[in-house]
């Protein structure tokens, strides 16, 4: 049996656990789900509309319990969980509002088809599984979750089995909000159970947010199936300055962006690489900005960064540091974890790291970052592209002919130029190469998990 509780990082204490449902539930809540669906498809968007801007509502109005809970199952600190439901309540409403739009029917030019009507219509899929993690256990299912509603499918939720809590809320909080009873469900399941319910034929596809080696398996079990996908998976962002940025500010974002959800997010900046031009002002603003973020218990107001996911998470990311250091990298701060209860990691600046330390090539999940040194943009989008995963990128220059450069050539899902890569629900987010396939939010999020249906009519 898969163990499900909630675990608080901060003092490493088992706060709650719960049972893993069995096959026959499984079973039922999939029959559920198959049965809301045949109805909730047909149900209009005002309605739709309506519950969601309920779901917003609860949102907002509950966001510091909720903030609360998050931050008891995953450590991030108590403001920054406030804000993500705030962000989700925001996410809600924006495709309350933008749903009748993305789902219009889009004419064709009937007249090159010989058609005397030719369009394309936005049809939802049916029973879509979730399988999420914990880093932002109620964004990212939230981001999958309103477009997939709106559109008029229903959601089984397969959630990290260290967010319980978080996982039960959101099938509680969309059931408060008006939605029928089986539209969205949470399965209280280990990652073993997975493909069974994949596997059934009345769930019609599924998206993963998580890492390399469960977006294969659960795209090969899909894939068997012949069923759609969309994944999201790890990154290692390239943060790239050149001389001509603005490099207090590029300095300040990167401690920021290094060192958000306690070093835990796919899309923040991993790797600074800095011309030679401007690396000397770079590192000692980097390093003065990291060593003053304050790492401390996440309830505290005053905390910046507080204790990574678990002990494993830790010790992870302990082995990455002590592989580059044993490979001759220097730790400019930080690199030793506190002497207190919890999973607790300073924010640490490595130099130095070659392309023989497990560093360069794999995602360091927790507030560590790596420094480079380049000559240049050629040797900066080199360094940049030099790794198997493309999710986000930055690039900070105030040179036109440099930006347009980076943003053509730099391999990733996503380019920010001079500022802190993150998501929103008016863009496409997704990534390249190993961090994954398709798109969540905007309205390519929406149709991801649509039949785009040719209509032909003479």
């Amino acid at each position: 049996m898969t163990t499900i509780a909630t675990t608080n990082p901060a003092t490493g204490e088992v706060e709650k656990t719960f049972d893993e449902l069995a096959d026959e539930e499984i079973d039922r809540r999939i029959g559920r789900a198959a049965e809301t669906f045949a109805e909730y498809r047909t149900t209009g968007l005002g309605l739709r509309a309506e519950w969601m801007n309920a779901a917003a509502g609860i949102l907002d109005a509950e966001a510091e319990q909720i903030g609360a809970m998050l931050t008891t199952e995953m450590g991030k600190t108590l403001k920054a969980a406030i804000a993500e439901a705030q962000k989700c309540a925001k996410a809600c409403r924006y495709y309350a509002a933008h749903a009748a739009e993305f789902l219009a029917d889009r004419p064709a030019d009937s007249e090159a088809v010989g058609a005397r009507d030719a369009y394309v219509r936005y049809q939802p899929l049916g029973p879509v599984l979730a399988v999420m993690p914990w880093n932002f256990p109620l964004w990212q299912v939230i981001r999958f979750a309103a477009p997939g509603l709106m559109a008029g499918n229903v959601g089984l939720l397969k959630h990290s089995s260290n967010v319980p809590q978080t996982a039960l809320f959101l099938e509680d909080l969309f059931r408060r909000a008006g939605f029928p009873e089986g539209a969205f469900q949470t399965l209280l399941i280990g990652s073993s159970k997975v493909e069974r319910v994949l596997r059934d034929p009345r769930v019609k596809a599924a998206t993963l947010t998580g890492s390399e080696p469960a977006g294969r398996s659960v795209a090969a079990i899909a894939g068997d199936e012949i069923k759609p996908t969309v994944l999201e998976l790890g990154g290692s962002d390239p943060f790239v300055v050149m001389p001509s940025a603005d490099i207090g500010a590029a300095a300040k974002t990167a401690a920021t962006s290094r060192c958000l959800n306690n070093g835990q997010s796919c899309i923040s900046a991993k790797r600074f690489i800095v011309d030679h031009g401007c690396a000397d002002e770079f590192e000692r603003l980097f390093v003065e900005n990291m060593r003053a973020l304050r790492v401390g218990d996440p309830m505290d107001e005053a905390t910046d960064v507080g204790p990574l996911v678990s002990e494993q998470g830790r010790a992870d990311v302990e082995e990455l540091v002590a592989d580059a250091v044993g490979k001759g990298a220097a730790v400019l701060c930080g690199g030793e974890r506190p002497d207190r209860p919890g999973w607790y990691y300073p924010p640490t600046v490595i130099g130095g790291v070659t392309r023989d330390m497990r560093m360069f090539h794999e995602e360091v999940f927790g507030p560590v970052a790596s420094l480079f040194r380049v000559d240049g943009p050629d040797e900066a989008i080199e360094l940049a592209n030099a790794t198997g995963f493309g999710l986000g990128s930055n690039a900070w220059t105030r040179d036109p002919g440099e930006r347009e450069r980076f943003v053509r050539e730099l391999d990733a899902g996503q380019v920010f130029i001079n500022g802190m890569t993150t998501s929103y629900p008016e863009l496409p987010f997704g990534g390249v190469k190993r961090s994954g396939y398709g798109r969540e939010l905007s309205a390519q999020g929406m149709h991801a998990f649509c039949n785009a249906k040719t209509v032909w009519a003479a």
